[in-house]
């Protein structure tokens, strides 16, 4: 029988009950990749530590863990990167949705397994959405993944402004980067895969494997091509929603979460003074473009979650003071207004929110055998009048051999 306690947990000021529940752990979730030194443990009797410190707890069989790598704006600061979403099952598998500017960093402090990060779902294509995608393809290839990266996103209102033109362009930039690499590193990894659908398809399948199923509808933002996406797994669902103005599609197929996370952004007078803005212009970007935090709290009041996390706001006191203080006026529900490496834990008795604890400076894990092993052709040289500039006052040491 599980053991079961009964805690509170205040969130940016918000109280917050919850359950706490014994987890249950299977044998191939404890074949982890992790950095040497370091063996992630199961938690015991339901009694999770104040802060989350990556790599030392064994996810449960049973559980979801959702962490913020991004929360803010294309103007990031340190403390708030471009948006992004990191998902990772207790089935092993794992989704990132949204890779916006600066997200990278806040991914490698959590020292992640990258042969296990290949899938990336864009809600749109602005930068501060979509940004560190090639750092997470590029990076990712070199910290360990060996196969392709998957990249699903939405159509745009014509081909040029959809996710596969997107991902064209971002090959075409980094040729010569992905042209050096490939023989150093394995063949497979330089490959990107591109699933685009449709953006007015509503609630429909755009992924589903191994139990998981990934769905998306329309989101209103800027121009065509937004989209939000739900992921169901095991009795639990997630919900992603991009950006995205208050709309019908949102508060239908977000019902049931158990954690719907939805963008509360700064309110009209907060938003001029922050950027320096008349009252007009950002009254139009936070009630036309995004949402406010008042709609926020209408929107998460009508899909009822177990708990609801806003986000895309630029991090002070004052800012978020400010939009606690709009959402309650319309929201009295479960509530967290996500912060950078914030982590949640969910299972069908449990949500436990907290924030990750990471050094400034990290590698990654070891790369596995597969990786080392996985083929790879001969690595690239420079051309023939480069190679005769080489000085002839250095000598570098003979190659080793091959093991």
């Amino acid at each position: 029988m599980l053991a079961k306690t009964k805690t509170a947990l205040s969130v940016m000021g918000v109280a917050v009950g919850f359950i706490l529940t014994t987890a249950v752990f299977t044998q191939a979730q404890e074949q982890v990749n992790s950095p040497r030194g370091r063996a992630p443990v199961a938690i015991a009797d339901g009694e999770y530590p104040a802060s989350y410190f990556p790599n030392t707890e064994l996810l449960g069989a049973d559980e979801m863990r959702i962490t913020a790598l991004g929360t803010g704006m294309p103007n990031q600061t340190k403390a708030a990167v471009s948006i992004s979403y990191l998902v990772e099952l207790g089935n092993g598998d794992n989704f990132i949705f949204d890779m916006g500017l600066g997200s990278m960093g806040n991914l490698f402090s959590l020292r992640p397994d990258f042969s296990k990060l290949d899938k990336v779902f864009a809600s749109h294509l602005h930068i501060d959405h979509v940004g560190d995608f090639m750092g997470l393809h590029i990076g990712g290839w070199l910290s360990g993944r060996y196969t392709p990266i998957h990249i699903y996103g939405p159509t745009g209102s014509s081909p040029e402004l959809g996710t596969k033109a997107f991902v064209e362009g971002m090959q075409k930039g980094y040729a010569w980067d992905l042209a050096t690499r490939t023989g150093a590193l394995p063949d497979k990894g330089a490959q990107i895969v591109v699933h685009e659908f449709d953006f007015k398809q509503e609630n429909e399948v755009v992924y589903e494997e191994n139990g998981v199923t990934i769905r998306s509808w329309p989101a209103i933002h800027s121009l065509d091509g937004s989209v939000s996406y739900s992921l169901e797994w095991n009795g639990l669902k997630y919900v992603f929603g991009g950006d995205t103005y208050p709309n019908k599609w949102y508060i239908k197929y977000a019902k049931d979460a158990d954690v719907a996370s939805h963008e509360a952004f700064l309110p009209p007078k907060t938003l001029a003074a922050y950027f320096g803005w008349d009252l007009s212009q950002a009254t139009y970007v936070s009630t036309r473009v995004h949402t406010e935090p008042q709609a926020f709290g209408k929107v998460m009041s009508e899909v009822k979650p177990r708990l609801a996390v806003g986000y895309h706001s630029v991090q002070s006191p004052e800012n978020n003071a400010a939009i606690m203080d709009g959402v309650r006026k319309t929201y009295d529900g479960p509530l967290a207004l996500a912060r950078d490496l914030m982590v949640i834990n969910v299972t069908k008795e449990t949500i436990k929110v907290r924030m990750a604890s990471v050094d400034e400076y990290a590698l990654p894990p070891d790369v596995t055998k597969a990786y080392i092993d996985a083929p790879r052709t001969e690595e690239k040289h420079p051309g023939e009048f480069v190679e005769s500039g080489k000085w002839e006052g250095y000598t570098p040491p003979p190659m080793p051999k091959k093991e």
